[in-house]
């Protein structure tokens, strides 16, 4: 089993997306996802988005807000993965050049429109609601 985070940095109507497309060996080339990894032994969840987050955008987060958890069973030889997601909407510096693709801001009102995983379209929108949001996605 898997642990990790995903986290939607936002400001000002906008969420921060990264744009996977340097990677020709990445599963999801070409889609757009929140940023976040793998937890490491020790850390917290929160621990871990604060990290994840500075290692691939330079900014730096403080209070992330736990949004929900998510479940992808495992199919085939792969492993379930345990999903945290939280926003946030403090934070600091300045965006770096990440390996894995490319920062955009996108306006929160065409999320929707980007090429997402198909778990996304159905999840992010909990995001902008108050409470704690579970789902679980099965993917061929």
């Amino acid at each position: 089993m898997k642990l990790a985070t995903l986290c939607y940095l936002q400001k000002d109507g906008k969420t921060l997306m990264i744009h996977r497309n340097k990677k020709s060996n990445d599963m999801h080339r070409d889609l757009y996802n929140g940023i976040g990894g793998k937890l490491e032994d020790g850390e917290s969840p929160e621990d871990c988005a604060i990290r994840e987050i500075h290692e691939e955008t330079g900014l730096t987060v403080t209070h992330p807000t736990l949004k929900g958890m998510l479940t992808f069973p495992a199919h085939g030889s792969r492993e379930s993965w345990y999903v945290f997601v939280f926003v946030a909407n403090e934070f600091s510096g300045n965006l770096i050049d990440p390996s894995e693709g490319t920062l955009k801001w996108i306006d929160n009102g065409t999320l929707a429109t980007l090429p997402l995983n198909a778990g996304d379209y159905i999840f992010m929108p909990y995001l902008q609601k108050s409470g704690i949001f579970s789902g679980k996605f099965v993917y061929d």
